[in-house]
C-alpha cells in the first residue's frame, strides 16, 4: 500500500482521538451527524431511528469476536447485499481487511483501559487511486435497541456495523448505498482491478470449453487473493429479491467463498464420468436461503464423497447461507460475475508481475474543437478524436495488456438526482512508431481493441497486442459529457503510458533559427513482395527504414521470407518539404546487413492517397536501376499540422 494517505475531510484521527481522551468525552462527529441526513435524502427508515453506541448495546462490544469472518455479516434493512457480500469476500483475506481495517488491535475495545476509549474509529478506502482515512463515531442507527443495517451474528462484534458507516459517510448517506456493485465495494476495499462477465452473453452455461476457460482463470483469481461476487439479474417476467425454484435469491449479489477441483472416489467417477469435479462455493449474505439443487448442502451427492475430502473442503451442513455448486450449474443459474483481481506488481513474488500505470484524467467540454475533450463514442465520428488521448508501447513481439478504466464515484451525487454511473468504454487503435502529437483524422492506424460500452463505474479488457505503439482513447458514450476517470494499464514491461496533450510541434526560439516544419507526412509499408533470396533455403529476413531528413525509423525483422508483411507506420514533420522520403529494404544477417532496394517518395500534398505498390530500385534517385521486389504502402501528406 502507498506510505501516502489521504484525510476525508481533512480529520485526523489521533488528534481527535487525543482530544477526546484529554476531555474525558465520546467523539461525535460533526461531518457524519447522528440525525436523519446521514440516514436518508428520500426514502425514511419504516420507523423513528435511535443512534445508540455499542455500550448501550451489549455489555462487552468488540470490533471482532473470535476473529474475523466472511459468516459474521448480516444485511439488515438496507439494500445494500452488494456491500455485504463484497464484505464477505474481504473477511476471506486477512492481507487486504488489515488495510481496510488499520491497526485494528489499538482500534480494539480494552476493557483494562476503559478511559482509553473515545467512540472514533477510522477505516481505509482506495478512493479514485487513492487510500483515503475516514472517520467515523460509534453512534449506529437502532429501531427497538437493534441494529437496523449490516450487523454480525455475534451481538457484541461491531466491526461490520462501523465500516458500513464508514462508507456510508463516504457515500453521503446511508440510503446511497441502497442498490449498487460488488465490484466497486471490492475495489474500493483493495484498489483491485474489476472486470464484469455477463455469463449469458458468453453463453457460458452451453459452451464447455468456455466455461472451462473461465473456471481456470478463477481459480487463478482465487488462488492468488482475487474476490469474486455474483448475481442472477432480474429478467422481464421477474423482480428483485424473488426466489428461484433452486433457492437462490434474483437481484442478489453472492460472494464466492472458494473455487475447486473436487476429488471423486470410485462410485462418484461412475455416476459424473470424471475424475475431477469443478465446484465453487458461494456465500448469501442474508446467512440463510441456500441452493437446493445438485450438492447443495442435504443432496444425495455428498453421501458419495469421502470424509476427508469433505473435511477438506469445510463442508458445513448448516442452513448459514454458504453452499457448493457444480461449476456447471453456478453457469447455467447466475446470470453476471465480477472478478477483481489484486493485480502484482512486486518486484519479489513467485508470480507472474506487472508494470502497472496509472493516470488521472477528465472528459471536458470546449466549444473549440482542439480543447474539447468530450467528443463521445467512435460513432460519433466528426468528435470521437476530441477526447484524451494516452499513448503506450507494447515492447515485445507481443504482450498481453490489461486495461482498467473508472469513472468517478457518482454515489455522492444521488441526493441531486444525478448517481447513476455514465455510460463509458475505450478504443485502442495501433499508430505510428513515433507518433508523439494527438490524432486528429484516422487514416493508416489501425483499430485493434474496443471496450464494452456500460454504464458500471468500471470498464475492463484483456487484450495480447503485438509490438508497436498504440494510442488509447477513453470516452463517455454520448458527447458533451463532463466527469473524471482514472486509467490504469498493466504489462509485462514498461509500457511508458503518458496523455498526449500537443496537437504540433511547439513553435520555439529554435523554430526562428533551425525552421518549423512545414508539411507532415503519414507513411503506412504494407509489405514487401518477390524481395531477392538471400539465404540457401530461399527466403530472407527483411525489415524496412523510412528516412525523413534527419529522422530515421526502422520496423521489426520478419524471418525467412521473400515476401513480408510490415503494417509500419510513421508520421514525419518536415521543415523542407523538398527533401523526399527513402523507404529503404534491408536484409538482416549477424554481421553485417545488406541492402535490398529503395523507394524514393516526394510525398506532396496532391499525391493520391490510395494504397499503391512502388518497384525497389538501386540507391540514388528516383530513377536509379530497378532491383527484384515492390513494396505496397499508403502516404498522406499535409500542409495543415492538425489534419492527421
Amino acid at each position: 500500500m502507498s506510505s501516502t494517505v489521504q484525510l476525508f475531510r481533512d480529520q485526523k484521527y489521533n488528534e481527535l482521538k487525543g482530544q477526546c481522551i484529554q476531555q474525558r468525552q465520546l467523539f461525535e462527529d460533526p461531518e457524519f451527524p447522528a440525525s436523519d441526513e446521514s440516514l436518508f435524502y428520500q426514502s425514511a427508515p419504516p420507523r423513528k431511528v435511535e443512534w445508540k453506541r455499542p455500550k448501550d448495546l451489549c455489555e462487552d462490544p468488540h470490533l471482532f469476536v473470535n476473529g474475523i469472518s466472511s459468516h459474521d455479516l448480516h444485511q439488515g434493512i438496507l439494500g445494500n447485499c452488494w456491500f455485504v457480500a463484497a464484505c464477505s469476500c474481504l473477511a476471506l483475506r486477512k492481507t487486504l481487511w488489515q488495510q481496510v481495517i488499520p491497526d485494528f488491535n489499538e482500534q480494539e475495545w480494552d476493557p483494562k483501559n476503559p478511559e482509553k476509549y473515545a467512540g472514533i474509529f477510522r477505516f481505509r478506502f482506495w478512493c479514485f487511486g487513492e487510500w483515503t482515512e475516514v472517520v467515523v463515531d460509534d453512534l449506529l442507527p437502532t429501531i427497538d435497541g437493534k441494529l437496523i443495517y449490516c450487523h454480525s451474528n455475534a451481538k457484541n462484534e461491531f466491526w461490520s456495523a462501523l465500516l458500513e458507516k464508514a462508507y456510508a459517510k463516504l457515500a453521503g448517506s446511508y440510503e446511497a448505498l441502497d442498490g449498487g456493485s460488488a465490484a466497486d465495494a471490492i475495489v474500493d476495499f483493495t484498489g483491485a482491478v474489476a472486470e464484469s462477465i455477463d455469463l449469458v452473453q458468453g453463453k457460458y452455461g452451453e459452451i464447455i470449453s468456455e466455461q472451462t476457460k473461465l473456471f481456470e482463470d478463477l481459480l487463478k483469481v482465487h488462488k492468488r487473493g482475487g474476490l469474486i461476487s455474483c448475481y442472477i439479474t432480474a429478467s422481464s417476467g421477474s423482480t428483485n429479491e424473488a426466489e428461484t425454484d433452486t433457492g437462490l435469491v434474483i437481484g442478489h449479489a453472492y460472494s464466492v467463498t472458494a473455487v475447486r477441483k473436487l476429488r471423486l472416489g470410485e462410485r462418484l467417477i461412475l455416476s459424473f464420468n470424471a475424475e475431477k469435479l469443478f465446484m465453487i462455493r458461494l456465500r448469501n449474505p442474508w446467512g440463510k436461503r441456500e441452493w437446493n439443487g445438485a450438492w447443495s448442502d442435504n443432496s444425495e451427492e455428498w453421501k458419495k464423497v469421502s470424509n476427508s475430502e469433505c473435511k477438506s473442503l469445510g463442508l458445513s451442513l448448516e442452513n448459514d447461507g454458504e453452499f457448493w455448486m457444480t461449476f456447471e450449474d453456478w453457469c447455467k443459474n447466475f446470470t453476471d460475475v465480477d472478478i477483481c483481481r489484486i493485480v502484482n506488481t512486486s518486484c519479489f513474488s513467485i508470480h507472474k508481475t506487472w508494470e502497472k500505470k496509472m493516470m488521472h484524467g477528465a472528459w471536458a467540454k470546449n466549444s473549440e474543437p482542439l480543447l474539447n475533450r468530450s467528443g463521445g463514442c467512435f460513432d460519433n465520428r466528426e468528435t470521437f478524436l476530441q477526447n484524451p488521448q494516452y499513448v503506450f508501447d507494447v515492447k515485445k513481439t507481443e504482450d498481453k495488456v490489461l486495461v482498467s478504466l473508472q469513472q468517478e464515484d457518482r454515489r455522492k451525487f444521488k441526493k441531486e438526482g444525478k448517481g447513476d454511473n455514465i455510460p463509458i468504454g475505450f478504443e485502442i487503435f495501433k499508430v505510428e512508431d513515433n507518433r508523439n502529437y494527438r490524432l486528429h483524422k484516422l487514416t493508416v492506424q489501425e483499430r485493434v481493441a474496443t471496450s464494452p460500452y456500460i454504464n458500471t463505474r468500471t470498464v475492463f479488457l484483456k487484450r495480447i497486442l503485438k509490438q508497436g505503439r498504440y494510442i488509447l482513447i477513453p470516452t463517455t458514450y454520448h458527447p458533451g459529457i463532463v466527469t473524471k476517470f482514472i486509467l490504469r494499464l498493466f504489462t509485462d514491461v514498461p509500457s511508458k503510458l503518458r496523455e498526449l496533450k500537443a496537437d504540433k510541434p511547439k513553435m520555439t526560439c529554435w523554430s526562428l533559427l533551425c525552421g518549423y516544419p512545414r508539411r507532415v507526412t503519414q507513411i503506412k509499408i504494407h509489405s514487401a513482395e518477390g524481395l531477392q533470396k538471400q539465404d540457401r533455403s530461399g527466403g530472407a529476413d527483411p525489415y524496412v527504414l523510412i528516412k525523413c531528413e534527419n529522422q530515421t525509423v526502422r520496423s521489426p525483422v520478419q524471418h525467412d521470407m521473400t515476401s513480408a508483411i510490415f503494417d509500419t507506420q510513421v508520421i514525419f514533420y518536415r521543415k523542407n518539404i523538398n527533401s523526399p522520403i527513402i523507404i529503404q529494404v534491408w536484409n538482416s544477417n549477424v554481421f553485417c546487413d545488406q541492402f535490398l532496394g529503395q523507394a524514393v517518395l516526394a510525398a506532396s500534398p496532391s499525391d493520391p492517397r490510395e494504397q499503391q505498390t512502388l518497384q525497389l530500385r538501386g540507391r540514388g534517385s528516383r530513377e536509379a536501376a530497378e532491383v527484384p521486389g515492390h513494396i505496397t504502402i499508403k502516404v498522406f501528406s499535409s500542409d495543415d499540422l492538425v489534419e492527421l
